[in-house]
């Protein structure tokens, strides 16, 4: 009971109009992280195939350099190739794993080189399985000839974040 100048006045529950006003900002709060959330979860799947965009990236420019690395011991005669549809070129990505001797082969001065530690995986087809082209292919081939590797690709058929498909990186 609240007294003013003698008078008695029946004093309001402050604790109960605390609680109702508790109440109304515990849902202003609640809408506002709702609402972020709504808005971090569509970012952060963006981000993530963002990730993944940068490594598959990284994989194909690490085996492109690898084939290249390959061509240029090749086109030196460093390299001494079983057929001539090679055209200075590996026969497959294995042979980039596994290497190669580079150098006169009966010298002690060759060389196992191995150009890749192994071959990566494609992040968004989860498998180690890449399109591949031979030199003797159309350039928009997506059959292999199987004479050689000139150039790899992904097999997803999904689109990137700026609208172009994996497999035409």
């Amino acid at each position: 009971m609240d007294v003013y100048s003698g008078d008695m006045k029946i004093g309001k529950n402050r604790a109960g109009s605390a609680r109702g006003l508790t109440y109304l900002e515990l849902l202003v709060v609640l809408s506002i992280v709702a609402v972020l959330a709504s808005a971090i979860i569509p970012l952060h799947r963006w981000t993530e195939k963002r990730r993944r965009e940068v490594y598959l990236r990284m994989q194909l420019e690490s085996m492109r350099n690898a084939i290249d690395l390959y061509y240029s011991y090749s086109i030196q005669g460093l390299i001494q190739q079983s057929d001539v549809e090679q055209v200075n070129y590996p026969v497959s990505l294995e042979e980039l794993v596994e290497g190669v001797e580079v150098g006169d082969t009966t010298s002690p001065q060759s060389t196992h080189v191995q150009f890749l530690r192994g071959i990566p995986l494609d992040p968004f087809t989860g498998e180690a399985e890449w399109g591949l082209r031979s030199y003797q292919d159309d350039w928009d081939s997506d059959s292999w000839g199987r004479e050689n590797i000139y150039d790899v690709y992904s097999l997803s058929s999904l689109r990137a974040l700026d609208g172009t498909y994996y497999r035409d990186w």
